[in-house]
Formats: structure tokens, sequence, C-alpha cells
């Protein structure tokens, strides 16, 4: 069938029911396929032809919800929009807390209850039972008008049937007389409670269901933030070439065939193709390769990617929203938007739990009208139910546990962005691991020096080092690091001239120094390498190190390697994987050789090399396809379309933004034992939030009886909702003894290692 896809974006939902509501609503409509997002607050729809889409707009907004078309260049002013909603849910939770704990400690200490004090509980209490939970109490409305119930009308029925009873004791009972106090009793007469007030129970409710929703909407509040992550990436001005003359203009400017001019430490405002200049771009962000792209008059440069060397004149084939980084974006947003909804547990029995509640209620109340006991009987017993049933503790058992669990993880490094990201952690059985940056450190660094017979390794460092100090090139920036680290001090060289690309030349001491490539060398200087050193290189080279060779005074001395090197803990942090049940994977943009070298180091036997940052993606999905539950672990722009198609995303803290914020755990330290560890405790808590809705569910099926039978008073029904929760903040707080693994950091000696291999080879 032909026809269109659009995304709306859906306001006014509370819970994943109202997603399933909207979809099951939209799914009737002839030819129209839906998927609604309850963590995103999108509608995917398929709109066959005949079919508009203001008619799905208006299904919508039947049901009770808005929907509109969304507009890509207010993501800023959606992501102010969420801040403000998470700003208003704190200001409501705030004056509730502190208007409700008065009313609690007057109800629930008879010493505290002094001449009329339960008139001052009222002006207390009443403002929290309308306004604090007046969320509630909409959201309720609107799901009656279209005939459902969900948590929101629970805890509105059960918040108005306390504060109704309480002013009716008051005002046509015996509870607004002075002097009146509430002792507690386990077992009620029926028709006792007659002369009660429950206050507590209504203020109570609605300030730790505020708190419940209002964790949520702060995890919730940074949807867009992956997107304008990647805006903030992109060059915002250029330098426009127009007849020999530099402007500097915003990169929006730009239009397909204008010249702009790249300095080095640039970034490259759009995509385009180089006209004039050679230089070494870095691409690490988009490709994940760690040595710097050399570029030159023909090659193809990606916006955004980093000038490391000489200046560029760049011709611009793609601009706005065709160029690499806005279809990475695209591709972002599209993963986000069909990763599955992961249900609060609490939501998932709402459809069921909530209507019985109700119908209990009534029944109670029509059972005892109907045997004769009259309305004060009936009333109370149908007050108590809904009291016992009102999810206090259920309110409490996924943000509690998140809370502690969160705070426990900030300590050891280990951001979780939500409850939804918990589950995941659980069904986990494959764990995708991107290399440079996570697997490695992300950065080139000199791991041998080889020198020629006749050479002393510490004057190849030193005179190298000196020569390459003056280049602004990675590589140059590793051999000078490197020696520096092995020599005391490095001689100022006396002059210096760079070859773009190929090499540098200098005077040190008195010697004429080159480092480079061996075919510059070659070529421009008739400097070969003796036969030692050529199997250094070969060998390097079978390895994926990046190798340049060092002459002076006309002969060559030496040969000096520089690769991104193997973290020192991620092999333990692999052997944890396993240990977790999880299957581990190595995925890269870097070349085959380079991944099965860094694979085999730390373990790894399943390795996919030469993959593009949409391939990336592609291999998560034939991954899911093959029914394995994923987990991708990243840190780069090449990475975030992966993290957010996996079915747990996992980005390194050192990281760009865009990584982090397509996922769903960060870890703010660069160390891969920290993901195991995060997955650890993701599962604890977890275990920890099921273990909360147990226990808060089991007290329910245990009291609901006793209340419908009129021998638990609604007064003790709150005193035992409030022990309930007591204990969900108890068992969440035993989180906070979560240890992380203690792994040696034991650092292998990648320069010894490698010397080591190149005398067995000789």
């Amino acid at each position: 069938m032909s026809g269109r896809q659009v995304e709306l974006v859906v306001g006014g939902m509370t819970c994943a029911s109202c997603a399933a509501r909207i979809e099951k609503k939209l799914n009737r409509m002839p030819g129209v396929e839906a998927s609604v997002n309850y963590a995103t607050e999108k509608a995917t729809v398929f709109v066959p032809e005949g079919t508009s889409v203001d008619a799905a707009i208006a299904t919508i907004e039947a049901t009770g919800y808005t929907a509109v078309l969304p507009a890509p260049a207010e993501l800023p002013d959606i992501a102010d929009e969420a801040d403000g909603d998470v700003r208003s849910l704190r200001q409501r939770l705030l004056v509730s807390a502190a208007l409700a704990t008065p009313v609690a400690l007057l109800s629930m200490i008879p010493a505290l209850q002094f001449t009329n004090w339960q008139w001052l509980a009222l002006t207390l209490a009443a403002p929290v039972a309308v306004w604090g939970a007046w969320p509630f109490h909409r959201a309720a409305w609107v799901n009656a008008r279209h005939g459902a119930a969900t948590m929101d009308t629970l805890i509105s029925v059960g918040v108005l049937a306390s504060l109704g009873w309480s002013l009716y004791a008051l005002f046509f009972g015996m509870a607004g007389m002075p002097g009146m106090t509430m002792e507690f009793s386990f077992t009620a007469e029926p028709g006792a409670g007659a002369d009660e007030i429950y206050l507590e129970v209504a203020s109570a409710v609605t300030v730790f269901i505020l708190a419940g929703r209002y964790f949520e909407a702060r995890a919730k509040r940074r949807s867009g933030a992956a997107l304008k992550a990647l805006l903030e990436l992109g060059a915002k001005e250029a330098t426009l070439l127009r007849d020999g003359v530099e402007t500097r203009v915003p990169t929006s400017a730009l239009v397909v065939g204008d010249l702009f001019v790249v300095r080095p430490g640039e970034k490259v405002a759009t995509d385009g193709e180089v006209v004039l200049g050679t230089s070494a771009v870095d691409a690490s962000m988009l490709t994940g390769e760690a040595v710097p792209v050399e570029v030159g008059p023909g090659a193809v440069v990606v916006g955004a990617t980093l000038n490391s060397g000489g200046r560029l004149v760049v011709r611009a084939t793609r601009v706005g929203s065709d160029t690499e980084l806005a279809q990475i974006g695209r591709l972002v947003e599209q993963a986000q938007a069909g990763k599955a909804d992961v249900q609060r547990l609490a939501d998932r029995v709402s459809a069921i739990f909530v209507p019985i509640v109700i119908g209990l209620a009534l029944a109670a109340l029509a059972v005892w009208l109907l045997i004769g006991a009259g309305p004060v009987a009936a009333f109370t017993a149908a007050v108590a139910t809904l009291i016992i049933a009102c999810p206090c503790a259920l309110g409490l058992a996924t943000p509690t546990a998140l809370l502690v669990g969160t705070g426990r993880g900030a300590q050891l490094g280990i951001l979780i962005k939500g409850p939804q990201v918990l589950e995941s952690t659980r069904r986990v059985d494959t764990i995708v691991l991107d290399k440079t940056g996570t697997v490695t450190t992300g950065r080139m660094t000199l791991v041998a020096a080889v020198p020629a017979r006749g050479v002393a390794e510490d004057e190849l460092l030193r005179l190298a080092g000196a020569a390459e100090t003056g280049s602004e090139h990675p590589i140059a920036a590793a051999i000078a690091a490197g020696a520096l680290e092995r020599v005391a001090a490095l001689p100022t060289p006396e002059s210096f001239a760079s070859e773009d690309g190929l090499g540098v030349q200098a005077v040190v001491d008195g010697h004429l120094v080159l480092v480079g490539r061996p075919r510059w060398l070659a070529d421009e200087w008739s400097v070969t390498l003796p036969a030692e050193l050529a199997d250094a290189l070969a060998l390097f080279a079978s390895r994926g190190q990046t190798a340049v060779a060092v002459a002076w005074d006309g002969q060559a001395r030496g040969i000096l390697a520089v690769s991104d090197v193997v973290k020192a803990t991620s092999a333990a942090a692999v052997a944890e994987f396993r240990r977790l049940g999880l299957r581990p994977l190595l995925l890269t943009g870097d070349n085959e050789v380079v991944a099965r070298a860094v694979a085999a180091e730390v373990g790894i036997t399943d390795v996919r090399a030469d993959v593009l940052p949409a391939e990336k993606a592609e291999v998560i999905r034939d991954l899911q396809r093959e029914g394995r539950v994923v987990a991708m672990v990243g840190d780069g722009v090449n990475d975030a379309v992966a993290l957010a198609t996996a079915d747990l995303g996992i980005a390194m803290g050192t990281g760009t933004d865009v990584a982090i914020e397509a996922s769903d755990l960060t870890l703010v330290r660069s160390d891969l034992v920290a993901a195991a560890d995060a997955i650890r405790l993701s599962r604890r808590t977890l275990g920890t939030i099921k273990a909360n809705l147990f226990w808060a569910f089991a007290y329910n099926v245990a009291a609901i009886p006793l209340a419908m039978l009129g021998l638990l008073n609604p007064l003790i029904a709150g005193a035992a909702m409030g022990l309930s929760s007591v204990f969900v903040v108890s068992n969440s707080l035993r989180l906070r003894g979560f240890r992380g693994l203690r792994v040696a950091a034991t650092v292998t000696g990648a320069d010894s290692v490698e010397r080591r291999d190149l005398a067995a080879a000789h």
C-alpha cells in the first residue's frame, strides 16, 4: 500500500498505558500503522493515500491528548520546554513536601495533637491534595472521559476519597470537635473511623507519587540532547574564499560550489573536496580511526572533522541537512524513536490492578449497604479499601531504588539515565565494543624504538624527538612525548621544515635529522633502510602500527613505531563480561590487521573491522535479528547511531557529547571495567526494584480483604502504607553497599614487549 510515514510529537501522556491506548486508536484507522513511544513522546505513523495526517492528529486529540508535527529547527525550544516541566514538578514536589510533613507528624504522633490541631492539618493538607495532586486529577479526568483507568486514576480517587471523608468527619461528624485525638488500633469495629480524619494519607500519597514522577521527568528531559550535541559539534563559522578575498561567514551561509579555507586547528565547515593544499585531517570522531588521514587535492573531507596540519582550500559539495553529520543525526533520531519502550513495572499491571481495586471498593460499599450496616460503615470500608490499595509503596519502588542505585553509580563513575535502562541489562547477552577510545586509549603513543646497529636507543629518541617537537602532526606529537618520557631532556632544533604528509627535517646538535615515511627518505634523500630496519618496519606493518624512519647525516639510524595502545584493564573487563554471561564482539572502523591484533590482546575472537558509522548500526540490527539482546560500548560520533540502536547503549564519558547523549549508560571513568560494573549495578538495582514491587503488591493483596471486611480502619491503612514505604526505602538503601570490581591495572609495558618480539624475530 502506498502512503507516507510521519512522526508526531504527542503531549499529555502520563504512563505507558496512555501510549498503548493512542496506538490502539490509531491502528483502528483504515490502512494506518502506528507505533507510539512513551519514552520519547513520539508517534511514528504510516498514513496511506487518501488519509490525511490531520485525521491521525484528530484521532489522537479525540483520545484526549495533543499531537503536532515536529519542527527540527526548534529542538532547543523542545529541550527548554522539557526543562520547564521538570522545574514545575520540582516546585510542586517541594511545596507539597513542606506542607505534608507537619500533617503526617500531627496525625501519627498523639503527643503532638494540641487542641484544634485537626483544622491546622486541614489547612496544610488541602492545598497538597488539590494543587499538589492536580496533575493526577487532571489525567484521571481525561482518562475517565475516554473510559480508561491508569495509576493516575487510583491516585486521584484515593487522595480525593481520603480528603472527602476527612471533610465529612470534620464538618458532619465528631472529628471537628476541640480536643479530638486519633488513637492507633490494628483492628476496627464495622463503622469505626467515622470520626477519624485521613489527611496524612491524602498528603503523603501525593508527595510520594510526585517524587516518583519528578525523578522520571528528570531522566527524560534530555530526549533531544543527542541531536543538540550534534548541532554543536559542527563548525559555527567558515572562511569563505571568493575572488581571492577571505570573509568569515556563518556555516549556514555556504552553498554547494563555494570555496572555503580551513587553517590548522580549525574544523572543516562542511562536506567538500580539497582543491588546494595538503594536510592531516583528524576524522576519528566519524571513523574511529586513531591515525589522522592525509589529504590533498581531490580528497574528500567531512564537515566537523579537524584539520591537524596545513592550510586547505575546500570546495563545498554538501551543505546543511545533506552533510554526513546531519545524516548521522537523522539516524540517531530514528534509532532512538524506534527503540522498544520498556514500561515501568508498576505501570504494567495498572491496566488490571486499578479497575479491580475500584471495583472491590464499590463492591464493599454495596455489600455493607445491602446487609443494612448503614452508610457510615459502608463508606468506611470502601475508603479503607481505596487507601490501603493506593500505590504509595508502588510509587516509591522505582524512584528510591533508582536514586540510591544511580547515586552509588555516580560514585563509581557510572551514570544511569532512567529506570527503563535497567531491564535491558538483565536481558543483554551480547556486548559490542568499539575499539578506539574504548578498548584502547584512543591516542597515538610511541610503542617501540628500534635503533640501527651501532646507534644507541637514547640517541635515536633524543634526536628524533627533538626534530618532531616543531610539528603539530599527532604522530609527531606522540614521538616527541614518548622520547621525552625516556630521555631526560630534548635539545632545541636549530632549524625546522615540514613536508605535509611525508615527514620533517631539522638540524639538531649539528646533525641534519630526517623523520618521516621510508619512501620519502628514499625518494627525496636517497636514504635506504638496512635489512634489520626493513624487517622491523614489516613487523610493525603486520601489526597495523604506524612506523616512521629516522635518519641523520645521510644514513638510516632507526625505526619508531606509534600505535593506539590497549588500556591496561581492558583484558580483565572482557573476562568479566564473559563471567556475566555476555559474548564480546569488537566492532571498529579501523582496518582488519589492527582490529585483530587488539582483539587477540584482550581475548576477543569475534571481530568486525572496516565498518562505517551507518554500518555499525546495521551490524547491531543483524545481531538483534539473530535473536540477541545487544549492549554497545563506544565513545565517538561514529558510535552514536549504534549506541542508540542497541538494546543497551554504554558511552565512555571521555568521548563526544553525541555518543553520551545517545547512550543509556555513561561511564565517567575511561575504563572498560566500569562497563562491567555498570551492568552489575544495573542488574542489582533492577532486582531491588522488583523486590520492592513484589512486597508492595503483596501488602496490598493481604490488606485489601481486611479493608473490605471493615476490619481495617483507614487510619491504620495509612500507617500500614507508611510501613510499606519504610520497607521499600530500607531495601533500596542496601544498594549503597555495592562495590565495584577491584582490578589491578597491570601496565603491559608496550615498549619492552615490542623489543622482545623484535629480538625473537631476529
